[in-house]
This record gives structure tokens, sequence and C-alpha cells, in this order.
């Protein structure tokens, strides 16, 4: 007997009041944010959360993401140093998640930060997730909704493609537009590049580069995102079997951007990368993308993902 297919639910105020009814019985819905579709759970009850790592397959030492309405709802949480708050008043709601001390009364379940005394956390800015949180009056652990390691889902059909009837309910709001999962800070750390580049962040060029071995956010193990296929990097041209992303003056089967443009191709990775992956061809192949910029964020994925 076939398992059954997830409902899928286009985004409106009945389908995030059955969503946010799900999450209330403790339940796991997929929800777009502006970055990746997540995996959303109240991160405040311990079986719930245990669900969304059944249903991704994901080691429970990779600690996931809390969502929070605002930066109040945070405050309660997490500790804020000054700088930690001024980052969270400058880029939320956005593609940011901060690593910051977890309060000894904030109540999250201890599965969410892998028992860490240290906390994920960001406010979204998507409608659809800023509805779930208001309807559920809760913060949701959400990480990608998705199987561990392996692509990012940035449309719904990725999400049901890979998680299938492990994820009883998807909203459906189209594709993300970030496209990549958000950038996460610790203090001046960058420990794992997203959409807000350190450039962005740290404009007096005070950001320093991840050197931590350590598991203290999600985006850090070094096979991650990956494809099912094999991946070849900076590919000029395709070799035979393999289907060819382009980028800029490199043509190919499919393109991040023919233009050359950096946000359009973080927007088009994970949607290129799942068509190649259900494409006829044994391998992948990807042109060079500059390492500049959001280039970085984009290079840290493709690496991830050709890891083997």
């Amino acid at each position: 007997m076939t398992d059954p297919a997830p409902r899928v639910l286009p985004f409106g105020a009945q389908a995030i009041e059955i969503a946010a009814e799900a999450i209330r019985r403790g339940g796991i819905v997929a929800v777009p944010t502006e970055t990746v579709y997540g995996l959303a759970a109240d991160a405040r009850d311990a079986d719930a959360v245990a669900r969304i790592y059944a249903a991704k397959g994901r080691p429970s030492f990779n600690p996931l993401i809390v969502h929070v309405a605002d930066l109040a709802a945070a405050e309660a949480l997490a500790v804020f140093d000054a700088p930690a708050r001024a980052l969270a008043t400058r880029f939320w709601p956005g593609p940011l998640t901060l690593v910051l001390p977890l309060r000894d009364d904030a109540g999250i379940a201890s599965l969410v930060t892998a028992g860490l005394g240290t906390v994920a956390i960001r406010v979204p800015v998507h409608r659809a997730m800023q509805a779930l949180l208001a309807a559920t009056g809760r913060p949701l652990a959400a990480p990608s909704a998705n199987r561990s390691n392996g692509l990012s889902p940035t449309r719904a059909a990725h999400v049901v493609a890979s998680l299938g009837a492990a994820v009883p309910l998807v909203i459906d709001d189209g594709p993300c537009a970030a496209g990549i999962e958000s950038t996460i800070v610790r203090g001046r750390e960058v420990l794992r590049p997203g959409p807000l580049t350190a450039a962005v962040l740290f404009p007096d060029g005070a950001a320093a580069a991840s050197a931590t071995t350590e598991i203290v956010a999600p985006g850090q193990l070094a096979s991650h995102y990956a494809p099912a296929k094999p991946l070849r990097l900076e590919a000029t041209r395709a070799e035979a079997d393999e289907w060819l992303i382009g980028f800029g003056a490199v043509a190919g089967d499919d393109t991040l951007s023919p233009s050359g443009d950096l946000a359009e191709a973080a927007a088009r990775l994970f949607d290129a990368l799942h068509r190649a992956d259900a494409g006829g061809r044994d391998r992948i192949a990807v042109a060079p993308v500059p390492r500049d910029g959001l280039g970085e964020a984009i290079n840290d994925r493709l690496a991830r993902a050709a890891y083997r």
C-alpha cells in the first residue's frame, strides 16, 4: 500500500489556521520562509521537535533554528548584548540568525539546542511564517523541510518530493525569494554565509571568519545540501553524462543567471540542483561562480553539496 501524500494547501487564512491547530496538537508543518521552506514545530514541545528529527532523519547533535515573531519574543528566549541587539534591530525581520546564550527560563526543548547553552534564533520576514507565528503564539523550531543532508527546498514540490508522507501538511506560497539559508552569526563570527554578507553586516570590516569545529548551528557539517548524484564544480563545459548548470557566459542545460547576477543565482541555486538531480544524466556540473559578496554563500553551499 502506498503511503499517503502530504496535504498541500495554498497560503491563506484557512491554511494558516489548519497549520496552527496542527502545531498546537504537537504536529509538524512545512511552511515557506524568505530563505527556504522550513519544517516547523513548537520549540517548547520536546515530542513535537523529535518529530522534526524523525521526519528529516537528522542527527540530534545538529541544532535547529528557532523562529519568533519579533525582537521582544527573541529577548524572552536569549540573552542579547549590545552588538547582537544592534544587528537584530538593523536586519530583523530578515534572513539573519543569531547564536546567543539561552535564557535559563526559556523553556526551549533541549533537542532544539542539541543540549548546548546557546540558541540559534531569527525573526523571519515571510508572510506565511509570520502568520503561523501569530496564529500559534509560540516559538517555532524550523529547519529546512527536506531529508537531512539533502538539497534544501525552495518550492512546495521540493518538500513533497523529499519528505513525502513524513510531513502531513505543506503550505504552498510559491518559490522562496532568497533561495539559500539564512546567514548565521555568533558575535562577529560568521558561522554560515547567507543572503546577508559579512560586508553588509559588519561594514567596519571587523567580521571574523568561522574557525570553530564545534557544531553550534545548522549548516556547519562538511557534507550538506547534497544531491544524490555526484557534483563537479568550476566546470566550463559538460563532460559525458553531465547536466551542466551554467552561470554568466558559461551556458548550460540550465543556468543560475545568464547575466551573472548573484542574487538571481542564489534564488535559483537549489531549484536548479533539484532539476539536475531529477534529470536523466548521471552527474551534475556547475559553472564557476565568483566568490565575492553573495557568491561566498553560493560557493559555501556548492562546496558542501560536492563533498564526498
